[in-house]
């Protein structure tokens, strides 16, 4: 599908820190190679001190946009930079690390083409190097529901709508850093609606350097403040999507069955757990 439009309709939006050169090439490769065209890639790179601008420059491909940061200025204004910076209608995510299949953009844009309502369309992925499936809740209620406990919706593999976060000044807040991405979503409802494409259209590099992993303690604590305001903004809907019940015995924990969103966790015994979410609901 080429488009050839003035203005790109798409911004894909990347920013970059220190990314090994064969991963930072796989990434950028992804996006070129996309059956959609009419999108510009702006690629910040937030790291002066050991910039990447030699490797992307050697991709002779003018939807290209490369830019340096002067200092550090971390991931969240980072992003909230690129947004700034992008011309089109639809922002769409991607990590410096990541793989989008070649019609993730295509078939995301159909949708929210067809989708008015639809603000933040995500997709269905697959993490590698182990190659488990991720299947994300489809319809809105569904993902507004689980919201309330997850982050239901890969921000990496998502596509926005700029208008919405536009008309309801809305960015990446950097005290719910590294969780800036469960912050955007929460301060998204009930401003516009949700969606994920029941697609594998992206592929989520699952390793070590993984910033839920290097920084596990500070997303543990950014998680924490952000279910406190759901609590204060949503009580109604967290006590319906957080219910715990317990069975005992002479005591003792026999069984527990615990609702997080549209999860389930049971705990049989004490020690023997079996998560289960809910049945998908499709569009």
């Amino acid at each position: 599908m080429i488009e050839t439009s003035v203005k790109p309709l798409v911004s894909v939006l990347m920013p970059v820190y220190k990314t090994p050169e064969d991963i930072l090439r796989r990434t950028i490769e992804s996006i070129l190679k996309q059956t959609y065209t009419n999108f510009e890639f702006l690629i910040l790179d937030d790291c002066p001190e050991f910039p990447v601008e030699d490797i992307v420059r050697q991709y002779q491909d003018k939807r290209i946009k490369y830019f340096k940061n002067e200092k550090n200025i971390g991931i969240t204004p980072s992003r909230n930079k690129l947004m700034k910076l992008a011309k089109g209608e639809y922002l769409a995510i991607a990590d410096h690390d990541d793989i989008s299949l070649p019609a993730r953009l295509e078939k995301e844009v159909a949708f929210l083409n067809a989708h008015s309502d639809v603000g933040v369309v995500g997709t269905w992925y697959q993490c590698f190097p182990k190659k488990k499936i991720k299947k994300k809740f489809v319809t809105n209620e569904q993902i507004e529901c689980d919201l309330m406990r997850h982050c239901s919706i890969l921000h990496p593999s998502s596509m926005l709508r700029k208008s919405v976060l536009e008309e309801n000044d809305i960015c990446y807040q950097e005290e719910y850093s590294p969780a800036e991405d469960y912050a955007l979503w929460i301060n998204l409802i009930g401003k516009t609606k949700f969606a994920n494409i029941p697609e594998i259209l992206y592929l989520y590099r699952d390793y070590a350097e993984n910033t839920s992993k290097t920084q596990a303690l500070k997303m543990k604590t950014a998680t924490e403040k952000l279910y406190r305001l759901l609590e204060e903004k949503y009580p109604e809907r967290v006590a319906k999507a957080r219910i715990v019940k317990e069975f005992k015995l002479v005591g003792l924990p026999l069984f527990k069955r615990e609702q997080k969103g549209c999860v389930v966790k049971y705990t049989f015994f004490g020690f023997i757990k079996i998560n289960m979410q809910e049945k998908i609901d499709l569009i």
